[in-house]
């Protein structure tokens, strides 16, 4: 009867540690690959790790911007989104932008471009290339163009395929962050 009464606890203990280390420190899913230079550090997901950032069910609201860094209009609308989380910063906003440029470009292309940039958002790198499974997962209406952004929280979602000024982002932020 004691070997079980001590092999419960541990079999708990198993499960959550194993649960824990899959999920990372904070709850979320562990990267695919860790793409850095030293100063910068970029995550990369499937769909699977990156769908998390895409349900948080608390008391955030999360603008996620999917862009890359050779399209023109993913590029001048970046400011918008960094000026967005500086502003927002107090009042539990998060901005997420998910890279989907080539995954063989991360180090060469993607990290120094978020340092000329000044990028402070948390960027991560969509490294999923079934893009006709993952792209209607994101929204059934998005033909897969980018810049694409999904605005949520809770109780309310959107989705835009366009760009945006700082005063339009906001303004759509202000129809679901009240």
């Amino acid at each position: 009867m004691k070997k079980i009464h001590i092999l419960i606890p541990l079999l708990a203990l198993f499960i959550l540690a194993t649960a824990f280390s899959a999920r990372g420190r904070a709850g979320e899913p562990k990267p695919i690959k860790v793409y850095t230079n030293g100063k910068t550090t970029v995550k990369a997901y499937e769909w699977d790790g990156l769908e998390y950032f895409l349900n948080q069910k608390n008391d955030t609201t999360y603008v996620v911007n999917f862009w890359a860094t050779w399209c023109v209009p993913c590029v001048k609308e970046l400011p918008a989104f960094e000026q967005l989380a500086q502003k927002y910063k107090s009042q539990k906003v998060k901005v997420i932008l998910v890279s989907l440029d080539m995954p063989k470009q991360a180090e060469t292309r993607l990290l120094p471009f978020i340092e000329r940039q000044k990028i402070k958002n948390k960027v991560l790198l969509m490294r999923d290339p079934d893009q006709n499974t993952w792209v209607p997962k994101v929204n059934a209406d998005w033909s897969g163009a980018i810049p694409a952004t999904v605005i949520y929280n809770k109780d309310k979602r959107s989705f835009y395929e366009r760009s945006f000024t700082l005063a339009e982002l906001e303004k759509e932020l202000n129809t679901i962050h009240k």
